[in-house]
């Protein structure tokens, strides 16, 4: 029987997905994914693996935040003050 993170690491290692498309397969809160990917991103560094982050995007304005080093989706652009932003994709290779 796998674990919840043992899921998403196969899952992620299959395609790029995103928060929301984990939490459906899963079967879990997508806030709760969030929680896990931090424990993935460490788990797949042993096996010499990387969890990769297509990061998160301003529908708005275009602004693209490169430099976060949360996982969780960002409440609203610095730039314009949107709350409109596009989805993380997360993989691991």
């Amino acid at each position: 029987m796998e674990t919840v993170r043992q899921r998403i690491i196969m899952l992620l290692e299959e395609r790029p997905m995103t928060a929301r498309e984990l939490s459906q397969a899963v079967g879990i809160r997508e806030r709760e994914v969030y929680e896990h990917l931090a424990h993935v991103a460490r788990s797949v560094t042993r096996q010499k693996k990387k969890l990769a982050v297509q990061p998160f995007r301003c529908l708005e304005c275009g602004y693209v935040f490169h430099d976060r080093k949360r996982l969780t989706r960002p409440s609203r652009c610095p730039r314009c003050r949107q709350s409109r932003i596009q989805e993380a994709v997360y993989a691991v290779s």
